[in-house]
């Protein structure tokens, strides 16, 4: 009686109820920020379409992304109404909860039942209704045709009037076509130059020789792909190569407004140059163009508005292909600025063949040699597998729409600094190669290392179908014969981590473990000697050590190495974990023993001695 349980609102909320609060919340829902986790969610449990998901969880500009949460949420009421239960159940999990503070106030308002507030909300408004709207309303709108006045809609307004309702049949947007841009004499209301009217707040009209474009103030400041010429996005100086005036490598001066270098424009403070894109601001530049009430109510605002939608229309038909380029482009120029800013760092850092990455709090390691193809080369290895570049980024799941060369770091450098200063490059298209072929075998061979797991050498090797180790036949324990293998292997490091609860389910003392009949854990055993030949780079334990240390018996009467104790394995010379467990010890007291006054091979010893007791307490589950 006393037991304090906690209440699920869903329990005694039926579904008419969810829904309507659904339908209130949807607004709510779709402003949170970093959706990504919520949509990943809802994908999970089979709530959102496979195509809007995809295409939501790849915009980059926040505002399109909150319109696209909206419209997955608003295709789940109208089809998946009956679905709005399963919904707020997956939503409501603690770890969506604490990602998301907004759907804890939505929890908290179905437990006090401030929700009902949402019971009384008027019918929504038919197309029936709006066909008999008051008089008065006409009648205003009739005075303001006639006084001459047009008042510019609000983008909000505008979607309402594009998109069809709910009661009235959906007519076909014909597309306008992309109005060419003229130079023309300032109307009413515009005076001076050209780059100062209100038309052109946006964007301005360019040539370079005889072509002619547009030219987006936002996107030159932020660099990349600015001019819109022939239903083609250019840079600046791909706009110059465009126009055949490539050979003056200036476009700043080959690129003009009204016969009006753009280098000027940039001067007197009209245009921002990419180049002063991470600087601030001063208080005191002025401000050219303001925003004032008369703007919204000229002519020229809504030429303006149909030339910008124009422009977006453009632009929406872009391909992945040059929206990947632009996003390139947008990371050289950070890496440009990042360059200048934090200066050139140590090169020596970057000459071994493989370097550390990260993206966020994901680690590995990017192999040069595999980084044949770029972002589709299966190029850095993780502790569970290969994967590519692309791969990688999509392994921050805290990262929204992560692109690969500018969100990938080595030594605080992006890959794209990498790649400009050639310590990374990219095979030829033309290339035939294995790392770039696109066939499903030559894929497949990239899910493995290229060298044995034990000794770090290339050869026939056999590759686990579970993990990125491969090994050569010999190299592994137990050893394997060609003819055994079945159509999948698996390894012992993987054969062990999947099967350890059901081996070890309880924790064992020292003396517990070591009294136990060998015959149980010969695999753990395999393990053990497979940790330390890998830790044994340099061979120093492998062999019999009386054939390569001259004097070695006088001073060691008893001696060991690692091969005589996987032959004993072998051979199952071994009755107790203990029998194993002593010889594997020997070799540490003999390295000890044998190397006093050596510090360099002592502390071989040490580092193979470390290893070997933290896994053999590790697997063992030893307290």
């Amino acid at each position: 009686m006393g037991a304090n349980l906690q209440m699920d609102p869903l329990d005694f909320l039926n579904k008419e109820d969810l829904i309507r609060f659904f339908h209130c919340k949807k607004t709510e829902m779709s402003c949170m920020e970093e959706p990504n986790i919520f949509l990943h969610q809802l994908r999970d449990h089979n709530l959102v379409p496979e195509k809007l998901y995809k295409k939501v969880v790849k915009m980059r500009c926040k505002e399109k992304r909150k319109d696209g949460v909206y419209q997955i949420l608003d295709w789940l009421e109208k089809e998946r109404s009956d679905s709005v239960y399963l919904f707020w159940t997956c939503v409501f999990k603690d770890h969506i909860l604490q990602k998301y503070p907004v759907l804890r106030l939505l929890r908290n308002s179905l437990m006090d039942g401030s929700f009902r507030v949402y019971e009384n909300l008027p019918d929504p408004v038919g197309q029936t209704e709006r066909e008999n709207e008051p008089a008065q309303i006409k009648e205003t709108t009739a005075k303001e045709k006639k006084k001459g006045t047009k008042r510019k809609k609000s983008a909000e307004e505008t979607e309402e009037d594009e998109q069809p309702g709910p009661s009235c049949p959906s007519t076909p947007n014909l597309k306008k076509p992309a109005k060419k841009l003229m130079f023309s004499s300032p109307k009413k209301g515009d005076k001076g130059d050209i780059w100062t009217w209100a038309l052109f707040k946006s964007h301005l009209p360019v040539t370079c020789g005889d072509k002619e474009g547009t030219l987006y103030r936002d996107k030159l400041a932020r660099g990349g792909k600015c001019i819109l010429s022939n239903r083609r996005w250019f840079t600046p100086a791909s706009f110059e190569n465009f126009a055949g005036k490539g050979r003056s490598k200036n476009w700043k001066l080959s690129i003009r407004c009204q016969k009006t270098p753009l280098q000027k424009l940039i001067k007197d403070g009209h245009l921002q140059s990419p180049l002063r894109k991470r600087r601030c601001v001063k208080e005191s530049q002025q401000v050219l163009l303001p925003v004032s009430s008369s703007e919204s109510s000229s002519p020229h605002s809504e030429s303006s508005a149909e030339m910008e939608h124009s422009g977006e229309e453009v632009l929406e038909e872009q391909s992945e292909e040059e929206e990947e380029e632009s996003e390139e482009d947008e990371a050289e120029a950070e890496d440009e600025a990042e360059e200048g800013e934090t200066g050139p760092v140590d090169p020596s850092l970057f000459q071994t063949p493989s370097l550390p990455v990260r993206c966020g709090s994901v680690s590995g390691v990017l192999y040069k040699c595999r980084f044949a193809s770029g972002s589709r080369s299966k190029s850095i290895r993780t502790e569970e597998c290969w994967l590519t570049p692309e791969e990688f980024v999509k392994q921050e799941l805290t990262l929204i729409d992560g692109h690969w060369k500018k969100d990938i770091r080595c030594h605080g450098k992006t890959l794209n600094y990498l790649l400009k200063k050639k310590i990374l490059s990219v095979h030829s298209l033309l290339c035939i190669c294995s790392l770039c072929s696109s066939n499903d075998q030559a894929q497949q061979d990239q899910d493995n290392d290229d060298e044995c797991f034990i000794c770090n050498t290339e050869g026939d090797l056999l590759c686990c179908d579970e993990c990125p180790r491969a090994f050569h036949n010999q190299c592994h324990l137990p050893a394997v014969q060609d003819d055994s293998l079945g159509e999948k292997w698996v390894c012992t490091f993987c054969v062990l981590k999947a099967n350890q609860s059901w081996w070890q389910p309880t924790q064992m003392t020292e003396e517990e473990a070591l009294g136990s009949s060998i015959s149980q854990y010969i695999l753990h055993c395999q393990y053990l000697l497979l940790c330390m030949y890998k830790e044994d780079i340099e061979h120093v334990f492998t062999g019999d050590p009386t054939k390569t240390i001259s004097g070695y018996s006088k001073v060691i009467p008893d001696p060991m190495w690692l091969d005589r104790v996987k032959t004993k394995l072998q051979n199952k010379q071994y009755k107790t974990l203990d029998q194993f467990v002593s010889d594997v010890r020997l070799i540490f007291r003999n390295c000890h023993n044998f190397n006093k006054g050596n510090d360099v091979f002592d502390k071989l010893g040490s580092r193979l001695e470390e290893v070997f007791e933290k896994e053999f307490q590790t697997i063992f589950d030893i307290h």
